[in-house]
């Protein structure tokens, strides 16, 4: 009898935790000034959650069923020294955390090894006088740091083993040709030493995950990054007439480059606003005028696949969705009726384009954004971080950021929704994972250090302060 009950009551249990979508429920006593990050074993869909206090880390993994296997805690490194986490890579089923200085110029790697229970550190010390960090990559047994060359057409990888050993790999571009936002050649350093500043800072690249919804406040950055079967492909929208493309072979370190022009407009540059999107081999661009406005779709040789043309007297007839305007001097949302609203208000703005691949189709969001008009305070701190939550700067999450890039910004968006082969598809849109996060967090604010992964589906990480405990939820489109 007492089996019984005992099976009973483990099925209602998961019946109730299947119905509220919590995978894992971990007890934890946190103290403050926590960071979060997590490593991920695409091959065997496993994850390790890295949750970081002032004093200790604490390493979760988890495995294909999001269920906990095991854990293991280790003390933080020197926080005078290493203020953030950074990446990781893999070394057969352990990992190998990556923590650096503010400068990157002190690196600091932490090998937590299960079966051992015990944590292996390496340090480095990386001679950064002449270069400027742009972007960091983890690729399952690799870590990469990428740089710019001062006064120059290089870039520099720092490859990073699962031995924890480093080598460096310069990138020579001096064939290439760059040029800058007024239409100036340019070297690559010159490029990234721009200052788009209030949107976009120099010797910014914009980490973009096309396998993730992303927000437009990434997607109108002008300049991007993607990674893609063991490539970076970096895109440069500077120019009005063209995308940019430079492909780096992270198995030879060789690089090419294509030029994808944009469509022709008879306006002044001064008039006109681009933009672009890469996933999966396909390139999606968008320009418009004051009265005019393209949506293309090319792959990667120039070839036209799609294109969309709107008027200010011609419906944008490729959307699914309402046009809507959030945030700016109206406050709250409201929708446009009409397409010139769109389009000069777009063109206003920094445009951007986004594509996402659901199961069967693709969801393009068109758009634009403001710069944020920050407070005092959150100048200080940052915005990254979920509602109702402060994240540190160090931890950046990219998909975890979408979710409040919008905040203090004026938002103009339409989305539209296209097959494999670029036709658009007429209906309703289906609610994404991303929707329901979003809704979830929006009704829910007594939480804190967040993370967001995905395996076989979304992932939403979560402290939850009252109960202290930390939970795992999972999100389907």
């Amino acid at each position: 009898m007492i089996k019984q009950i005992f099976i009973g009551f483990c099925f209602l249990s998961a019946l109730t935790a299947f119905s509220q979508q919590i995978v894992s429920t971990l007890p934890l006593n946190l103290k403050k000034n926590r960071d979060v990050f997590q490593t991920v074993n695409s091959d065997k869909k496993e994850v390790t959650l890295f949750i970081s206090d002032k004093t200790n880390v604490k390493a979760i993994q988890f495995d294909e069923k999001t269920q906990v296997i095991d854990s293991m805690s280790a003390e933080r490194p020197n926080t005078k020294t290493y203020t953030n986490m950074i990446g990781y890579n893999l070394s057969d089923k352990n990992t190998r955390l990556f923590w650096s200085s503010n400068d990157y110029k002190n690196i600091l790697s932490q090998l937590y090894d299960f079966k051992s229970r015990k944590t292996e550190t390496k340090e480095f010390s990386l001679n950064l006088k002449d270069e400027k960090v742009l972007q960091k990559f983890s690729e399952n047994d690799l870590f990469y740091i990428l740089t710019v060359l001062k006064n120059s057409n290089n870039f520099k990888l720092y490859v990073f083993d699962n031995d924890g050993n480093y080598a460096e790999k310069v990138i020579n571009l001096r064939s290439f040709t760059f040029y800058e936002s007024n239409n100036y050649i340019s070297d690559l350093y010159g490029v990234f030493r721009e200052n788009l500043l209030p949107f976009e800072a120099p010797f910014s690249l914009e980490l973009i995950n096309s396998e993730n919804p992303s927000s437009l406040t990434a997607a109108a950055k002008k300049r991007k990054c993607y990674q893609e079967d063991k490539k970076i492909i970096i895109t440069l929208d500077t120019n009005s007439e063209f995308t940019q493309i430079i492909t780096i072979d992270l198995k030879d370190f060789t690089s090419t480059e294509k030029r994808i022009k944009t469509s022709n407009i008879e306006e002044e540059r001064i008039f006109v606003n681009s933009n672009s999107f890469y996933s999966k081999s396909r390139l999606y661009q968008i320009k418009s005028s004051p009265k005019l406005f393209y949506f293309t779709i090319k792959d990667l040789e120039g070839n036209l696949v799609k294109e969309y043309v709107a008027t200010s007297t011609q419906p944008i007839d490729f959307k699914n969705s309402e046009v809507s305007q959030q945030g700016g001097e109206f406050g709250g949302k409201r929708v446009l009726e009409n397409s010139s609203q769109f389009i000069r208000k777009l063109n206003n703005l920094k445009a951007g384009v986004t594509s996402y691949t659901t199961a069967t189709n693709n969801v393009v969001t068109f758009g634009g954004v403001s710069a944020a008009q920050q407070t005092g305070l959150q100048a200080g701190l940052g915005q990254f971080g979920l509602i109702g939550a402060l994240v540190s700067i160090a931890v950046y999450n990219p998909t975890l950021d979408s979710f409040n890039s919008y905040a203090n910004r004026k938002v103009v968006k339409t989305e539209g929704l296209f097959d494999a082969n670029g036709n658009h598809i007429k209906g309703d849109l289906e609610p994404l994972a991303f929707d329901k996060i979003r809704d979830f967090l929006e009704k829910n604010k007594d939480f804190s250090s967040q993370t967001l992964f995905k395996t076989d589906a979304y992932y939403l990480g979560y402290y939850d302060n009252k109960a202290k405990e930390y939970i795992v939820r999972k999100f389907v489109d």
